[in-house]
């Protein structure tokens, strides 16, 4: 079984491909021009920052990139297609040859094609709306190699991808399309634009059963295009697959060959390499700190700034506080702030980090307390909730709640309580 993908990203630019309209328009068919409608006598011209965008893509996915780079027309009658053509690339394609490594296995990156969007078709019950907004919209394309051959290894290539497209400024909550190429056998089936990663992988999930049974089945597989049902989670027939020969490539005459001038360029931030190299530094879990900084910068600069100073496992502590908010906005000092706090062995609060983040000054008491009070509200908080006693044994994270009340009626350092109830269920206890 073998997987392949094609996976079409947004470029953040603030003008279309080919034009100068405006990429963040709302209302419908209000950012439009000539060029975006296809208007006979109308001339594209190349949108620079979108070339960069892609070349540092091609960069972070070690592809190799020609001095050159050049457009064609793909012709195809649709609706969303004016023209009756798309232009996209072929041969001077941005970059080839990639790879993107995952943890036991490289992904090989075929090229990588700079291409206009289609307008965005809208059906209704009995009529169909077209809005060309979308038309021209800077896309990258990225086609990889058929490598990917589990839903585990499929979650983790988008995952990783994701993450390097973020850290080079692409905006990954807008939509992100994929076309799934999936073979069992000899034929390969596509599984057109489908978005999110759960839909992907349930998309993939079905289309393998369904080639699967017709493998056992003796039955032949036809090669085609397929759409996915979100709703029915299965995958439908839509039309037989085209051949590049169908859609009568040509050069675009009105786009001319584009240098690409050889330059050094920053080599890419990968969250997943960043938290391994810290895990095997400090010892602490991999999947926690990717968890923290795969999509988040301010947590990855925040980490970056204080390891090496504190205890890693109090910095994590801290940002994991931080991410119950929509986005980190705190200093490197205001975060050290916190760390003083979690040092002192008290809980980090909301008020806490309102107070820090305001700059508001910030009394932390803790009461004196004594291990025979902390141990007796401990036996009574276990007596009272036997369901997480049973649970912690699978999940060690579950006796939070004991530390985090106990803690809080007492006043006591939530640091004091987790070693009295290790003490506790050590010796054993008894109802």
């Amino acid at each position: 079984m073998k997987i392949g993908l094609e996976v079409h990203v947004a470029l953040p630019t603030k003008s279309k491909l080919f034009c100068a309209c405006s990429t963040t328009s709302e209302e419908p068919n209000s950012s439009i021009c000539p060029i975006c409608l296809g208007f006979p006598g109308s001339k594209p011209m190349l949108n620079k920052a979108a070339l960069e965008y892609s070349l540092d893509v091609a960069s972070a996915l070690k592809c190799v990139s020609k001095n050159r780079t050049s457009f064609v027309r793909k012709v195809y009658f649709y609706p969303d297609l004016p023209k009756s053509y798309q232009i996209t690339q072929l041969h001077d394609a941005i970059g080839v040859d990639g790879h993107l490594d995952l943890e036991k296995k490289r992904v090989r990156i075929r090229r990588i094609q700079l291409e206009e969007d289609p307008a965005k078709i809208i059906r209704e019950d009995n009529y169909t709306l077209v809005d060309f907004n979308r038309s021209g919209l800077p896309l990258l394309e990225i086609v990889t190699e058929p490598d990917i051959a589990s839903e585990d290894e499929l979650r983790e290539f988008l995952n990783e991808l994701r993450s390097i497209l973020y850290y080079l400024g692409v905006d990954i909550e807008k939509e992100l399309k994929v076309d799934l190429n999936i073979s069992v056998s000899d034929a390969r089936v596509e599984v057109k634009n489908v978005t999110g990663i759960r839909n992907l992988v349930d998309a993939a999930r079905y289309e393998i059963k369904r080639q699967e049974e017709l493998v056992s089945k003796k039955q032949k597989i036809v090669a085609e295009t397929r759409s996915y049902n979100e709703k029915s989670l299965k995958t439908d027939a839509s039309r037989e697959k085209e051949s590049d020969e169908e859609y009568g490539f040509i050069y675009e005459p009105d786009l001319t060959f584009y240098k690409i001038e050889e330059k050094e360029r920053e080599e890419p931030i990968i969250a997943s390499r960043i938290a391994e190299a810290i895990s095997k530094k400090y010892g602490c879990s991999k999947k926690t700190l990717l968890e923290l900084v795969q999509f988040d910068s301010k947590a990855l600069e925040l980490l970056q700034h204080s390891q090496g100073k504190w205890p890693i496992q109090s910095i994590i502590n801290v940002i994991e506080v931080l991410k119950r908010y929509e986005s980190i906005k705190l200093s490197n000092e205001k975060f050290t702030e916190l760390l003083e706090i979690s040092k002192s062995g008290h809980q980090i609060t909301d008020q806490i980090i309102k107070n820090v983040t305001s700059g508001s000054h910030v009394k932390v008491t803790v009461s004196d307390v004594s291990s025979e009070e902390i141990d007796e509200e401990i036996g009574k908080m276990i007596a009272a909730n036997p369901k997480i006693m049973l649970e912690h044994e699978k999940n060690p994270k579950a006796l939070n709640f004991i530390v985090g009340a106990v803690a809080k009626k007492l006043n006591a350092s939530p640091r004091l309580v987790s070693e009295r109830l290790g003490l506790v269920l050590k010796k054993g206890f008894k109802n």
